[in-house]
């Protein structure tokens, strides 16, 4: 049976789009969820300083004050990155977000760091059904919410083809050793260029696993269980991912995660697609949008929502001198192949998340499109 997506375009005729944007989340039902005195988590990405691709904080101050209106407690959220940014540990993570206008004062609501100062405050979520992820390790705060909201920014991504509300939701709730359980086939290793021998990675060990030779670490594979949090607890950022999970692989752990994050809570979910840049917002940096403009997406299946946003962006022109442009261009090509992620991000396959997605049951790539 086909889920329901509801679409709004950015046109503005009798309202301005923050008003246009509450009319699709109330149209798309999203007063349905009873918000009474419940922690409603919005989980957001608030870019990396430098990218200015981000969704912009009025999305998120609107739908902020609608749950307010109907009674729950919003708060803003993401979690640390396991990759070296801004957004690394919770101070500097918050420094990014109220630098890129996401603050109390102008969305109306708390930004919370979910999985807490230095990216080990998790929770251990068994996935029903998973083939690659027994328990998901979720920011803590993403899984004491009583309601889960995610809003997010449509776009390329280099691993995954594109970021949407699977990424946003499996991905970005996903603590730093969840994240390296996404990422990695393998465990951490360390750059030993970097080793100062300080020996917090060691204290941080429960396994015993790290050991020291002429002052550097050293992680013994045959006893390490990759739990990740030698990397977050590193100063020096010198223990790393192997960052070599095949990319069908990551995309599946993806969906494995998003439904960690939202089985057995009321659940809501928002693509805005816009600035549709052809990398994540983790990039300090974004290139001009590969489409133009296209409109706000919501729907209470995620599945759904992800195809119909792909969808959308696949019937859009090209915008001239994008990088899928130049792609086209070089191709000899007069239009651009029917799938743009794959055309600019070859090595992805963002199919595969949806199809073990609607495998576990989180929903279904058949889709009917309401406009409002």
């Amino acid at each position: 049976m086909a889920s329901k997506v509801y679409f709004a375009d950015f046109n503005c005729k009798s309202e301005n789009i923050p008003e246009k944007f509450r009319h699709l989340l109330i149209t798309a039902g999203i007063k349905d969820i009873d918000f009474t005195k419940k922690f409603a988590c919005i989980k957001l990405h608030m870019g990396e300083p430098g990218n200015m691709a981000y969704l912009r904080p009025q999305y998120a101050k609107t739908l902020a004050d609608l749950v307010k209106e109907l009674g729950g407690k919003p708060f803003l959220s993401d979690a640390n990155t396991l990759y070296v940014g801004r957004r690394k540990e919770a101070l500097e993570h918050l420094d990014a977000a109220y630098e890129n206008g996401f603050s109390p004062f102008s969305t109306g609501c708390h930004v919370i760091i979910a999985d807490g100062l230095k990216g080990t405050d998790e929770a251990l979520v068994p996935v029903e059904g998973a083939e690659y992820v027994k328990e998901a390790k979720i920011g803590r705060a993403f899984m004491d919410a009583d309601v889960f909201l995610s809003l997010s920014h449509f776009k390329g991504h280099c691993s995954t083809g594109f970021g949407g509300c699977l990424k946003n939701i499996g991905m970005g709730c996903g603590s730093r050793a969840g994240k390296m359980e996404m990422h990695s086939a393998g465990k951490p290793t360390v750059k030993t260029a970097k080793c100062v021998g300080c020996r917090v990675c060691a204290k941080n060990c429960a396994h015993s696993a790290i050991t020291f030779d002429d002052g550097k670490a050293n992680i013994n594979h045959d006893i390490c269980v990759g739990c990740g949090r030698c990397i977050a607890t590193c100063p020096m950022d010198a223990v790393v991912a192997s960052w070599d999970e095949s990319r069908a692989v990551l995309n599946c752990k993806i969906a494995e995660y998003t439904k960690a994050v939202v089985d057995g809570r009321p659940a809501f979910h928002i693509n805005i697609v816009a600035d549709v840049s052809p990398n994540c917002d983790c990039e300090d940096c974004n290139d001009l949008p590969i489409i133009p403009d296209v409109g706000m997406f919501a729907s209470f299946d995620p599945i759904a929502l992800d195809q119909a946003c792909v969808d959308a962006v696949n019937a859009q022109d090209v915008n001239k001198g994008s990088i899928l442009d130049e792609i086209v261009r070089d191709a000899g090509l007069e239009a651009p192949r029917s799938d743009f992620f794959k055309s600019i991000h070859p090595d992805t396959c963002w199919q595969a998340g949806l199809e073990h997605g609607e495998k576990l049951g989180l929903g279904t790539r058949e889709y009917e499109l309401i406009k409002i």
